[in-house]
């Protein structure tokens, strides 16, 4: 394509891709893919994707799978039946990556393994997402974000070192697999230029969570270290907090290096803390002992002021900080709407739905929203024509078998 094609289309146009995904990680992999031009085509049982019965609805219809199902095509396949799973398998031939994230074993009970796959396709990627990985004591085990978090260390460091490892409120684990499932497909597909074949891009929820832990593995090695969980603060560096305000807000501090802990200190009018021998070094700040006092001390600095100013008066004073966001306050917010990350996305039944913007930003072939999720099976026909050159009465035999659901006209 000439370089304007290529950017109205995006830099993945020419791909398809075949998911055979629920719930989070392999839908979100599919979305980065179809965000910048992949003809995703997305199949669903004829339930559906549970993602469909997640999060928030309105009027029925599900705000959540209009945004992880965007610029995908959704095609309806019973997969327990051999008509379904021989269009799938023709599906997959004409594709250049599958995306799956069924339990190991699954897809080869189905009779579309990689290796059968491959046989037929042979520069076909397939990339398979898994709690725990394709092999291995563990492979078989059912794996979600949550437990591999726990099994991957990074719950452990979570939370408040005198309560128990906490959680955050979002699918952190699925959404970091499938930007490592996403980099592992495109990777797979340029090495395949030079080899001309396929191969398995194997991703595992606990280990894309371990890789959190990368400054920790070698610790424990050479010095027998098991951090603790450090509550809202950085390990071993401070001060970089979350500091009470007075108006009953929080306000993040990071005065990480040595100019910016004194331009802090001049803001706090406090000259004896640069001499006080717990916090005249990186080092000596980051003792678990002076991290608590110099928490406490900023603390009751913070206290004294309302949020919005006190940002302000940080910001003047060039200390990175910011105010704790809710996701009003980014919906307030100028830079949000700046670049683009709070887009109005038409549907057919809500008007619109805002969802986040594309992730990340090129300057010559940039991503783009265009359009929400579709119904579920909402583009089989069109599929099946136009991949497989199946006519109307060939449809209407398999929807006939049951092994194709599309919805009412």
């Amino acid at each position: 394509m000439s370089g304007a094609a290529a950017a109205v289309a995006g830099p993945l146009a020419g791909l398809r891709v075949i998911e055979i995904c629920s719930t989070i990680a392999g839908p979100a992999c599919t979305r980065l893919l179809a965000d910048f031009g992949a003809d995703v085509i997305k199949i669903e049982p004829p339930e559906g994707d549970p993602v469909r019965q997640m999060g928030q609805h309105v009027d029925g219809q599900s705000l959540y799978a209009a945004s992880i199902l965007r610029n995908k095509r959704s095609v309806t396949l019973d997969l327990k039946t051999e008509q379904g799973r021989a269009v799938a398998a023709d599906l997959i031939t004409r594709s250049d990556i599958v995306v799956e994230n069924n339990r190991p074993g699954v897809m080869e009970r189905l009779g579309l393994g990689y290796d059968t796959l491959s046989a037929a396709n042979p520069g076909l990627v397939m990339v398979r997402i898994s709690g725990y990985g394709q092999d291995g004591p563990y492979s078989e085990r059912p794996g979600y974000g949550a437990i591999c978090e726990a099994v991957g260390g990074v719950r452990h460091m979570t939370g408040d070192p005198d309560r128990p490892p906490a959680r955050v409120a979002l699918a952190t684990t699925d959404y970091l697999s499938s930007v490592y499932a996403a980099f592992g497909a495109m990777a797979a597909i340029h090495a395949r230029q030079t080899s001309g074949r396929g191969q398995v891009v194997d991703v595992a929820l606990y280990e894309a969570a371990f890789t959190q832990m990368e400054p920790i593995v070698p610790a424990h090695e050479k010095l027998g270290v098991v951090p603790m969980r450090e509550g809202s603060n950085l390990p071993s560096m401070a001060p970089n907090s979350s500091y009470p305000t007075r108006d009953g807000g929080w306000v993040l501090i990071a005065a990480n290096s040595q100019p910016t802990w004194r331009r802090l200190v001049a803001l706090m009018a406090q000259p004896g803390l640069l001499t006080d021998p717990r916090f005249e070094t990186i080092q000596a700040r980051g003792r678990p002992e002076n991290m608590r006092a110099i928490d406490a001390l900023i603390a009751a600095w913070t206290r004294g002021f309302d949020a919005t100013p006190l940002e302000e008066m940080l910001r003047q004073a060039e200390v990175p900080t910011s105010r704790v966001y809710t996701i009003a306050d980014i919906y307030a917010d100028p830079h949000f709407a700046a670049r683009a990350m709070l887009q109005q996305v038409a549907h057919p039944v809500l008007g619109h739905t805002t969802q986040t913007g594309v992730v990340p930003r090129l300057s010559a072939t940039p991503g783009a929203i265009r359009h929400t999720g579709p119904e579920t099976g909402a583009d089989g026909r069109a599929v099946l024509r136009e991949v497989l050159a199946l006519d109307d009465e060939a449809i209407d035999a398999l929807i006939a078998a049951q092994a194709m659901r599309v919805p009412p006209r």
